[in-house]
């Protein structure tokens, strides 16, 4: 069985500026997992927004756990909160800007698995 707890996830700073932590990715653990999507866990702090970035090859799902905020993908833009998933298409411009009164935090599904090569700021 394969438990991972949050707080016991190494905290980085990701190249569009989030706090993330990997909770799970094939290409970066054992080799042992049959999956072919990467998860993290996301915070945008409050009054700040990601940077304008794409991952090249990979889809992505935005998973809204707490705070508020609006997506921006391509030219369109939408408000979101808890609860909400939002698609990005692979290749697309996108960021999220944190516009509530406390951090924004969300999921990051990518499929296929995140790799840091495919991900480029724009």
């Amino acid at each position: 069985m394969l438990v991972r707890r949050l707080e016991n996830l190494k905290e980085i700073i990701a190249i569009d500026d989030t706090i993330l932590r990997e909770i799970i990715n094939p290409l970066h653990d054992d080799g042992n997992l049959k999956l072919d999507y990467s998860i993290a866990h996301a915070i945008v702090k409050l009054g700040n927004a990601s940077l304008s970035h794409r991952i090249k090859t990979s889809s992505e799902i935005y998973y809204i756990l707490k705070g508020s905020g609006r997506m921006y993908i391509g030219e369109e833009s939408e408000d979101v909160g808890p609860g909400d998933t939002i698609y990005v298409p692979p290749n697309a411009i996108q960021y999220i800007e944190n516009t509530g009164d406390a951090d924004l935090v969300f999921l990051c599904i990518v499929y296929p698995s995140w790799r840091a090569e495919d991900e480029e700021l724009v």
